[in-house]
């Protein structure tokens, strides 16, 4: 997108995404919408492939990743959004304190492009991210999340915008996470991330653009309790699918 990584990121870059962002031609990328929806590991994406497989007509470039240590979400969604370690961005067990290093937002600020975070009150992404140049939409649960980002895509006024979703976890944890329950949050996440992808396709298709489902780490069932947990360094917490999906604009 022309911006230049966050001061203290590591500027590893994922080269499929480069390369695939390079086939579209010498212009930049122009927009870009990011939908994190938390606590989806790499396990769930291959047990229900199925499921997932409508997602990839959207998003067919498929990069697997492994979470940071300990893998809970606010550790991981700020070395995602800084590029650096725990260690660096200081944020390393579950707390929610705001983010002090550079972040891809005020990288994005400093280049003239203006960013919107969407997201469920009182979660990470809406805290920990304070104090930037960014148009904050806090909202009431993931339904309204949904719908405040695809007025944001009608409006047009933004580069980048970052919605986050938190159905599946919060389910997971009290109920385990293949319950009936659980995994109709799951379904209801992957419907959401389709009427994005659908908006998106619409709204922004004068635009060379890029789309990312960008879940945050896994989870793992907890006996006796059979309650849903992470933060442990083991596949089924660490291990996470990204999807991108690039496209050419019309215009």
């Amino acid at each position: 997108m022309g911006v230049k990584p966050p001061e203290l990121s590591t500027n590893v870059v994922l080269e499929t995404v480069i390369e695939a962002a390079q086939k579209l031609g010498p212009k930049h990328i122009e927009k870009c919408l990011i939908y994190a929806p938390d606590a989806v590991g790499k396990v769930l994406f291959v047990e229900k492939h199925d499921w997932f497989s409508h997602l990839l007509v959207y998003a067919p470039l498929e990069v697997s990743l492994r979470s940071v240590v300990p893998p809970k979400t606010p550790v991981c969604f700020a070395s995602m959004f800084t590029g650096a370690m725990p260690e660096v961005h200081g944020i390393s067990k579950y707390e929610k304190p705001m983010v002090t290093i550079d972040t891809l937002f005020d990288a994005f600020a400093r280049a003239g492009k203006k960013v919107a975070i969407v997201a469920v009150k009182e979660s990470s992404i809406d805290l920990i991210f304070r104090g930037r140049q960014v148009d904050y939409y806090t909202e009431e649960y993931d339904p309204e999340v949904k719908d405040r980002a695809i007025a944001l895509l009608e409006e047009d006024k933004h580069d980048l915008i970052l919605a986050y979703n938190q159905e599946y976890d919060d389910v997971m944890h009290r109920e385990g996470t293949r319950s009936y329950v659980a995994l109709g949050a799951l379904r209801n996440h992957l419907r959401t991330f389709q009427e994005l992808a659908v908006a998106f396709n619409d709204r922004w298709k004068k635009y060379n653009r890029m789309l990312v489902f960008a879940p945050d780490h896994g989870a793992h069932l907890e006996a006796p309790e059979g309650k849903g947990v992470h933060g442990d360094d083991i596949p089924e917490d660490m291990d996470v699918v990204h999807l991108y999906g690039l496209r050419k604009g019309e215009g």
